[in-house]
């Protein structure tokens, strides 16, 4: 993954736009390293392959940056984006790393189910 380019992204959310998607949204406070410290407080959320369509998506913030996806009737907000694959034409695969390069949270989108 490379440090993200806010305007690939943005040619990439605005080629997805107005599409049924998969969603793959993942949040950890550290779930993936909670098993060497279990005195460490997790926190996470996580959804995968539900299926979502955005009429509006944006790429804001200078890094970290943020996400917005505005729906009909809602928002999905993923912020403290970092990287992106970009060998993905097709699919929007992004996450955010911490100092120590865990991860924290992933934003994926595709056409076809992760």
């Amino acid at each position: 993954m490379q440090l993200i380019n806010p305007q690939m992204v943005q040619e990439l959310l605005d080629k997805l736009q107005d599409q049924d998607l998969y969603i793959h949204l993942e949040m950890t406070t550290g779930a993936y390293a909670s098993h060497e410290d279990e005195s460490k407080f997790t926190a996470s959320t996580f959804i995968k392959n539900g299926v979502v369509r955005y009429n509006h998506g944006s790429i804001a913030g200078f890094g970290p940056y943020r996400v917005g996806l505005k729906m009909e009737q809602g928002w999905i907000y993923a912020q403290g984006l970092t990287h992106i694959d970009q060998t993905e034409t097709e699919r929007l695969i992004m996450a955010g790393h911490d100092s120590e390069g865990k991860l924290v949270v992933a934003l994926q989108l595709s056409k076809e189910p992760f």
